[in-house]
């Protein structure tokens, strides 16, 4: 049950924060006993400036060494009216620069007195730089952790993709001792004068055929020829009509001409429609209506294959075209993977889920180009 929800994306998180959790802690710590060790530098600082200024003191060796030894934090000196007098580790001395950085110290910590003078002070560039280590730590791992990442939903894909591939052309293999038997057999049966029974046969060996060419041109570059979509797609709702419940209408709209140019690989492409209605047929229950609409441009193909079945929470619209994935009991969640792999990498389209709702059912988009 843990496992479920605790991978280890979210382990390598909180080890992340943890670590960026610890070192702001000590960072912070380390900061403010130097920050408290700065404002001791500047009162030591603002006593040898009292010293210097004592004209009754007569050795002030010591307080010129204090006050040559400063070379980390910066400072201003002003007068009780806050007039600036001098200024100290400040790269700038242009009076409004400098009139600014004063505002900036006023409000950063309060000033000290000495004398007739007041010392404000900022912070050493080595404080600040501690200051901003735990968010440079932290840009740090956020880079690592997506380098990670991305390298192993990279391999992974890839093995998931070989997996597939695999059990696609194996499965062409082992179709294909079967079916030369069965040919066999159908010639045999012909010369026996079964001419009727055997026709019947021969179409569903041909459809055999189909489906083992299908198996074996997913993971090799299929060829692509010109191909009229609407007479494709005629092609496959007549062939799912005859095998669907008669209490499911599958219906085509085409809001184009009747000659829709596209460059195919038509048995896969034809392959995608089919599994779209089958899911649609199984989200039904054996009742209901699938609409199949085509619209297209000059440049751009629209497929729409709506249902009214029970149809896909938001949150699996994603997740539903993953390998493996499937809201079947029995589903093996290699239809949709396949679907999108055709139409996305063999040819250069979009397939998504456009709408869903449990009351109105599913919609599936297609975006194809056109041959132009």
């Amino acid at each position: 049950m843990l496992r479920k929800y605790f991978n280890w994306r979210i382990l390598m998180v909180l080890i992340a924060v943890l670590i960026v959790g610890v070192s702001i802690f000590f960072t912070n710590k380390i900061a403010n006993n130097i920050e408290a060790q700065e404002r001791n530098s500047v009162e030591i600082f603002a006593l040898a400036q009292e010293s210097i200024a004592d004209i009754e003191n007569k050795d002030n060796k010591l307080a010129f060494t204090i006050i040559q030894g400063n070379l980390n934090i910066p400072v201003i000196i002003t007068d009780l009216n806050d007039k600036i007098l001098d200024s100290k580790n400040i790269k700038s001395t242009d009076a409004k620069k400098l009139d600014v950085v004063l505002q900036a110290f006023k409000q950063a910590h309060a000033p000290i007195n000495s004398g007739p003078q007041r010392i404000y002070y900022g912070q050493s560039k080595l404080l600040e730089q501690l200051k901003f280590f735990p968010y440079i730590l932290l840009a740090i791992i956020a880079l690592f952790l997506s380098i990670v990442y991305i390298a192993y939903n990279t391999a992974n894909k890839a093995l998931q993709n070989r997996v597939w591939v695999g059990m696609s052309k194996e499965t062409a293999h082992q179709l294909g001792t079967p079916l030369m038997s069965l040919v066999g057999w159908l010639e045999y049966l012909k010369l026996q004068g079964h001419t009727t029974e055997v026709a019947e046969m021969e179409k569903d060996i041909d459809r055999l055929k189909l489906i083992a060419d299908r198996f074996s041109k997913i993971g090799s570059t299929p060829q692509l020829t010109e191909e009229n979509m609407v007479d494709k797609l005629h092609n496959v709702i007549d062939y799912m009509r005859k095998r669907s419940p008669q209490k499911v209408g599958i219906n085509f709209t085409n809001q184009s001409s009747n000659l829709v140019l596209c460059m195919l690989n038509a048995p896969l492409f034809e392959w995608v429609i089919e599994n779209l209605i089958r899911n649609s047929l199984d989200a039904m229950d054996g009742v209901g209506e699938i609409e199949i609409n085509l619209q297209s441009t000059p440049s751009l193909i629209t497929i729409d294959v709506s249902d009214s079945g029970k149809g896909i929470p938001q949150n699996l619209h994603k997740k539903i075209f993953k390998p493996g994935f499937s809201t079947k009991k029995r589903g093996w969640g290699l239809g949709l993977s396949l679907a999108k792999r055709i139409v996305n990498t063999y040819h250069r389209g979009n397939i998504f889920v456009l709408k869903s709702d449990a009351k109105s059912g599913t919609t599936f988009r297609i975006k194809l180009p056109t041959a132009n």
